[in-house]
């Protein structure tokens, strides 16, 4: 049987053609050319584009899986393509490799599922080939799962999800043994819901100005969980705890007495973001139990279906919810004072200064302290012991605020379901880094730019 009916059996590449197969010089390789099919167009290596050939390169051989002895190497000349879409002149995209990879994706495979088992010095040696090669391969599936779930990059690359997830572990390591952590003068605290029941991972992240990153993940939401990530930094790198200018945190009380212990000349911006949603569990909790009060005196139940017309901001209403609370806000309701307190509040968050900021916070306290509506004078109560942790994102000029860490925890919670299938906290950590991490990684290869 022929070298290349095997290779058409085995690798059916659309708009392309093997050609011949002839051992290299030294006898070592069997080389198999490989040419487009005729009247086919390349196809933009950037946005997918057919374009018309612009020139050819020369002539490049990408390294295959091996056969008994001999290694097996595609040759081909890329074509660039005058792509329309694009309007640039670009190398054409190729079904069996990316970039200037000199591996095939089924290579890459072969190689990748190797490492998992034996040491990738071992791997090298056995394919002879490079310990470099192996990393890249390794790389390359990594990269992939940035993107897609890792389940469906091993159905990619016709591997098992083990071996994504070794992959992409050893990438991980290898950003987090070597990024730059100097640079961070600004970080957010948060902890995420991880499974069932009351477990939470504490979140600790970069928010400085154009460099938004994961940087420590935690087990539970303690004193000290949060302590651990300041000592590890503080051994990384001498001094990190006086260098954060800005801390975001919500009002967890043993994330409020590490910050202030740890960070003592930071300033300590308290969540935008959970004071309003703490705004509309107190509205809620007294809808809620005013619906139940009318219900049980057995007057008209006007609060039913009212729900989310007290708790979303006026401009996300839909038009059913605009006029049903048009109508409650007619009538005299417990509800709709505690509603008209929270709108109120809202124009806190449009001052500049932190005295005035702090002149209107007083007078809403003493405005929901007089409402004499249970819900809303706790949190007023809330809102007065947190003073000054309050009025501390105006003194930070408005630049950060718990709405970014907000922003980041929703890509941890779209990270653990793309990547279906692991069970431990530690895969959990791997891929919440890979994807939110923005971790170096090893240069060994790239794309055509």
């Amino acid at each position: 049987m022929h070298i290349i009916t095997i290779l058409n059996q085995c690798l059916k590449f659309k708009s392309f053609v093997f050609e011949t197969a002839k051992f290299s010089r030294d006898k070592s390789s069997i080389l198999v050319s490989v040419r487009p099919r005729k009247n086919s167009k390349a196809v933009c290596s950037r946005c997918g584009a057919p374009g018309p050939c612009y020139d050819k390169l020369r002539e490049r051989q990408f390294e295959h899986e091996p056969i008994w002895k001999f290694k097996v190497k595609l040759v081909y000349a890329m074509r660039r393509v005058q792509c329309p879409s694009c309007e640039k002149v670009i190398v054409e995209r190729v079904p069996w490799g990316e970039g200037k990879n000199h591996f095939t994706y089924h290579y890459a495979t072969l190689l990748a599922s190797w490492a998992k088992d034996l040491s990738w010095k071992r791997v090298a040696e056995r394919f002879q080939t490079s310990w470099q090669t192996v990393a890249a391969c390794v790389t390359l599936l990594a990269s992939w799962a940035k993107d897609l779930s890792w389940k469906r990059v091993a159905e990619r690359f016709q591997t098992s999800w083990q071996t994504v997830a070794a992959c992409v572990t050893w990438v991980v390591t290898w950003g987090l043994r070597n990024r730059e952590i100097d640079n961070v003068t600004a970080i957010g605290v948060d902890e995420v819901a991880w499974q069932k029941g009351h477990n939470y991972l504490t979140l600790v992240y970069q928010v400085d100005k154009g460099f938004r990153r994961l940087l420590w993940i935690g087990e539970k939401r303690t004193q000290v969980t949060l302590k651990q990530f300041f000592k590890e930094f503080e051994d990384l790198s001498e001094g990190f705890a006086e260098r954060i200018q800005v801390v975001c945190s919500d009002m967890w009380k043993p994330y409020l007495k590490v910050i202030k212990e740890k960070c003592a000349n930071a300033v300590n911006v308290l969540d935008k973001f959970h004071i309003m949603q703490m705004m509309n569990k107190a509205i809620d909790k007294t809808r809620a139990g005013e619906a139940k009060r009318l219900k049980e005196e057995k007057q008209d139940v006007v609060l039913s279906k009212s729900r989310w017309c007290f708790l979303k901001r006026k401009g996300n209403l839909t038009k059913k919810q605009k006029v049903k609370l048009d109508e409650l806000l007619k009538i005299n309701l417990v509800t709709v004072k505690a509603y008209l307190l929270k709108e109120q509040f809202h124009k806190f968050w449009s001052y500049v200064s932190p005295a005035w900021a702090g002149k209107f916070l007083t007078g809403w306290i003493d405005l929901a302290i007089e409402s004499e509506i249970p819900a809303m004078q706790k949190m007023a109560k809330t809102l007065e012991n947190h003073r000054e942790l309050i009025l501390n994102f105006f003194r930070a000029k408005k630049r950060f605020n718990s709405g970014i860490v907000e922003g980041l925890n929703r890509k941890v919670n779209l990270t653990i379901r793309k990547s279906f299938g692991f069970r431990t906290i530690n895969i959990a950590k791997v891929a919440m880094y890979h994807q939110l991490g923005n971790l170096p990684e090893p240069d060994l290869t790239h794309e055509f730019k």
